[in-house]
């Protein structure tokens, strides 16, 4: 094609392009006109007004958005200020009871489910072994003391020296010792309990040989329920220890208990990134059991920000923004998104509630553009 053929072709697009913006886009003769060029808002002007007046449906003054836009006042909402994470419960205090020796269960003084006090009997181990030695070290300790008096008696006239004297004194310490060490012998084949609490199934039974090893009873001190529970990093600086809280438990779902934070721990795990802490429930109806699930709610002042419709927000090249309406007029406000909803955004920007943004008609908002709203006066006569 011959080089004149392209400069023509050229430049009859560039004119129908030019042609179709200034009669297609809107505030496209406004700017136009901003530039000293009037002709083309006159020439459309009367290209319109041929066609009927509906070239353009807003009709009014230049600036003026060409259909009605839809708005919605800009409200608040709260993030961060609830926080429900699911704990396990155990005992205030639980302990699994050994014997200190070995030996063979004579009688088991308890039965599970029984309420104990702490000292209180749970089983008793064969003991004659322990009750002759105790006897026998209690007729040591006799002949020892009556050995002492000789000595005295003897230091008394010079007949015995002072180092049989100080023998005599040492043999009956000794054998005060001896008896103490057999009494508590046989005190340990009694087995007591440490706590007071709830006695949970025996797992021995008179009669069975038990060694130090062997398990004879657990005991749960269930007046309170700890319930542990690991929280997101983001709340490690609103919990303290004191802090009120409620727990619902998945066995009763109907029930509400209160409770407090009992500890809070000095470290977050590195790799799960949360916290752990310990809640107290108080269990007066004993309704509660060690290894309960409970869900674990808590509530804080949290973080206030503007929200808006999900409609409103925009992309451009600079991030997100949305349309305001500042007196009558399109205002474009950047915004910083900071939590999506399902029915609003969160937002970090210029606005405070009861703010109108555009939602619906935005693709004929254009800055500093009067906006024509649906519903108001304006629009209605607009419409007809």
């Amino acid at each position: 094609m011959a080089a004149w053929k392209q400069i023509v072709l050229a430049t009859v697009i560039v004119l129908a392009a030019a042609a179709g913006w200034v009669l297609f886009v809107p505030g496209s003769r406004d700017v136009l006109a901003s530039w000293g060029i009037d002709w083309a808002r006159a020439a459309t002007e009367k290209a319109e007004q041929a066609s009927g007046g509906n070239g353009r449906q807003g009709g009014g003054r230049g600036g003026q958005a060409q259909t009605p836009v839809v708005t919605q006042p800009v409200t608040t909402g709260t993030i961060n200020d609830r926080l429900s994470a699911i704990g396990t419960g155990r005992a205030l205090n639980s302990v699994v009871i050994n014997p200190y020796a070995s030996g063979r269960l004579t009688e088991i003084a308890v039965e599970a489910g029984e309420k104990i006090e702490a000292g209180g009997v749970v089983a008793r181990l064969d003991a004659d072994s322990e009750e002759i030695a105790l006897e026998r070290a209690r007729i040591a300790q006799g002949d020892a003391e009556a050995s002492l008096e000789r000595i005295k008696a003897l230091r008394a006239t010079n007949t015995a020296t002072n180092v049989q004297l100080k023998e005599a004194e040492l043999a009956v310490e000794n054998a005060r010792l001896a008896v103490r060490d057999a009494a508590l012998a046989l005190d340990r084949r009694t087995i007591t309990a440490p706590i007071a609490g709830i006695v949970g199934i025996l797992p021995v039974e008179a009669g069975n040989y038990v060694t130090s090893q062997t398990t004879i009873a657990t005991i749960d001190d269930r007046s309170r329920i700890i319930v542990d529970f690991w929280v997101p990093e983001r709340f490690t600086g609103l919990i303290a220890v004191g802090a009120p809280l409620t727990a619902n438990s998945v066995a009763r779902p109907g029930q509400v208990f209160n409770g407090v934070v009992s500890a809070v721990d000095n470290r977050l795990e590195e790799q799960s990134r949360t916290l752990r802490i310990q809640a107290r429930l108080d269990n007066d109806g004993d309704l509660l059991r060690a290894g309960m699930s409970f869900q674990v709610v808590m509530q804080f002042p949290g973080d206030t920000f503007p929200s808006v419709d999900p409609l409103a927000i925009q992309w451009g090249g600079d991030g997100a923004f949305v349309w305001a309406l500042a007196g009558g007029k399109a205002k474009r406000v950047p915004v910083r998104i900071i939590q999506r909803n399902t029915d609003s955004v969160l937002v970090e920007a210029a606005l405070v509630p009861g703010d109108q943004v555009v939602t619906e008609g935005i693709h004929t908002v254009r800055e500093g553009a009067e906006l024509l709203i649906a519903g108001s006066e304006a629009a209605t006569r607009s419409g007809s």
